[in-house]
């Protein structure tokens, strides 16, 4: 073989052999190891999954006519490499001992026959030197690194049927926060969406039991055990990894830990350029199924059907848009303006379509946008992603969600939600989604049902409380409102909604001064949502304080002359205010925009009460058509 065509790196687990300068790095930190651990290493990698006999390292070490105290040297040389590893003879990572005969080097190895180019100051060539200033998002380079650690799994997957044979299977898993290595900021929704990608593949997989992004995300940047971490989350395993990439180049490291002994039974690290992403995370999802034995229904397995390649600007876009749908309001126009950007690259793109339907219907929801801007836009989109992929079944969420805030159609709003939930029975935003179409309608026990099955699926999803309290709401039960959002203002003291229903558990309670405190948090938290300051200005009315209840009703009429406004909070505060006719008027607005919020508030909103005895709420009830 011609020296050109010699490898020179040989890859496994976290670590990296130079067999030119003799070097052994772990995620490019050099680990320092004496030549003799060294050479055997490189022979047992040359030789990865055979035997190598202790007669063959000793003709491989040390020449016939050297004088050498053999079995101490050799003893000495594999103690010397397994601490350079991380392991021991005890519980071995990488290096199995068969007594009597010699050594098997039993991970995956990767040959590499010329290393990729690294230009002078790229991100993978600084990325031992000091942190340097985050650069703007638009200079980011072409994500690629979910080929990489979704392709780990394939091999993962037979870790697990082993498990499975030797003792406890693993039935449930965490992959936590990918840690990228760059040190930018500025690529945090990189590492986050490669997270993501993975927790909502694995999700898919029979019934093994995978943590949500939500549980999993606040580890991040976090030190803790791996056992201390799996023990908290309640589940049997854990992946942990890293991300590094430069440009078109990206390289992943991640292993795969068992919970109880805190072993590692799995690690890999790939480099690899832009590949068939959509494809490989179906082919790696559906492969996982079937090593560790997870029964999957046919409707299950639509969703692993081969998936087109996406277009790798697209795929970035992507990524920006998702990262900014899990932040506030305020973020959803960013994360509209990339899937946007992303289904304009890659018009057969189907995930954009949903993700682009998504922050549709969320900018309707929380009135940044005019209902009907949102249900034409949203459902164009998702009606899109449908023709693409009828299997994907958040698109069928995002569908039901449309159906029942928008559209007004209850029973297909029902059978999409039910239909994604079959389709992906792991998907707790698909239970999630459910579970408040179940509490809108009055169903308390089947609501309860979906928040005992998110419980089970993620024992600590920390927004299990402020589901119990939507439920509480619905039902109109406000001392276990209050019970219910207190857990949920404890557990996640940011939620604004939280501090919502806590206000209004205390009003219909008649604790107005406590009602007055939380609403005043949420308007403060939810900087200004005109739901909380409607909330806040009907609280002030019922408590006679009816000039600031004024102030604000003014105030949201001269903001409605510049932006949208729902006048659904406007008639809810002239309710509070005695003023029905003003009420009905803007009431009548709502109905005519089809505002989600007239079709989600009217049956349980304690704001209206003061106008269900009229004979005109009881024709807008009619006329909205609301299931009794």
């Amino acid at each position: 073989m011609a020296e050109a065509d010699q490898p020179r790196t040989i890859r496994f687990g976290l670590f990296e052999v130079d067999l030119r300068t003799g070097e052994l790095c772990k995620n490019g930190v050099k680990i320092k190891l004496q030549e003799q651990p060294f050479r055997v290493l490189v022979t047992l990698l040359r030789h990865a999954g055979e035997v190598v006999t202790r007669d063959e390292l000793r003709l491989e070490l040390w020449p016939a006519d050297t004088f050498v105290d053999f079995e101490h040297g050799l003893n000495a040389a594999i103690k010397r490499l397994r601490g350079a590893l991380g392991e021991s003879a005890e519980n071995p990572i990488f290096i199995e001992t068969l007594a009597r005969r010699g050594y098997r080097f039993n991970a995956p190895v990767a040959n590499c026959a010329a290393p990729r180019a690294v230009q002078p100051g790229s991100q993978l060539a600084r990325s031992t030197q000091a942190p340097r200033r985050p650069h703007p998002l638009g200079q980011l380079g072409t994500p690629v690194a979910i080929v990489a650690l979704v392709a780990a799994l394939s091999w993962l997957g037979s870790y697990w049927g082993r498990i499975g044979a030797a003792g406890k299977p693993i039935e449930s898993l965490a992959v936590l926060p990918l840690e990228n290595l760059s040190r930018d900021p500025d690529q945090e929704y990189f590492s986050d969406g490669m997270t993501d990608a993975l927790i909502t593949q694995l999700s898919k997989v029979g019934t093994l039991r995978v943590a949500s992004h939500t549980s999993v995300m606040r580890y991040k940047g976090m030190h803790k055990s791996l056992p201390e971490i799996a023990k908290e989350l309640n589940v049997d395993g854990v992946i942990e990894g890293s991300v590094m990439r430069s440009g078109n180049q990206v390289r992943i490291a991640a292993q795969l830990v068992q919970a109880r002994t805190d072993k590692n039974l799995w690690a890999e690290t790939y480099e690899r350029d832009l590949g068939d992403v959509l494809r490989l995370q179906s082919e790696v999802a559906q492969a996982v199924a079937q090593r560790v034995q997870m029964r999957v229904t046919p409707a299950q397995k639509n969703q692993f059907h081969p998936a087109p390649a996406v277009d790798a600007q697209a795929y970035e876009a992507y990524l920006k848009g998702s990262f900014y749908l899990q932040g506030n309001k305020a973020s959803l126009k960013h994360a509209q303006a990339y899937f946007e950007e992303a289904v304009s690259k890659d018009p057969g793109f189907a995930r954009a379509y949903v993700g682009l339907a998504e922050s549709y219907a969320q900018l309707g929801s929380y009135r940044c946008i005019a209902p009907q801007e949102a249900y034409r836009q949203g459902s164009e989109a998702i009606h899109k992603a449908l023709q693409l992929d009828e299997a994907l079944g958040e698109a069928h969420t995002s569908l039901g969600y449309l159906e029942w805030r928008y559209a007004w159609d209850w029973e297909a709003a029902e059978k999409e939600l039910r239909y994604a939930v079959e389709l992906n029975p792991n998907s707790i935003d698909g239970h999630e989604s459910l579970l408040w179409y179940l509490a809108w309608t009055g169903r308390r026990d089947q609501a309860l049902a979906e928040a005992d099955k998110i419980r089970r699926l993620d024992p600590v999803y920390p927004i299990l409380p402020l589901e119990a309290a939507g439920v509480y709401y619905h039902q109109r039960d406000y001392n276990s409102l209050v019970e219910a959002s207190r857990t949920s203002v404890a557990t996640f003291p940011v939620c604004w909604s939280s501090h919502y229903f806590l206000a209004v558990g205390y009003e219909g309670t008649s604790r107005f001064a406590q009602a007055l405190a939380e609403y005043q948090q949420a308007v403060e938290l939810s900087q200004g949502d005109s739901d909380a300051t409607a909330g806040l200005a009907h609280l002030y009315a019922t408590m006679g304080r009816v000039a600031e209840a004024d102030k604000i009703v003014a105030e949201l009429q001269r903001q409605s002359k510049i932006s949208y406004v729902s006048p659904y909070m406007i008639a809810v505060i002239y309710a509070g205010l005695g003023q029905k006719d003003k009420a009905f008027e803007f009431l009548e607005k709502a109905y005519q925009e089809r505002s989600p919020d007239l079709a989600y508030f009217t049956k349980a909103d304690l704001r209206m009460d003061s106008l269900r005895s009229d004979r005109r709420f009881r024709d807008f009830t009619r006329r909205i058509g609301l299931p009794q």
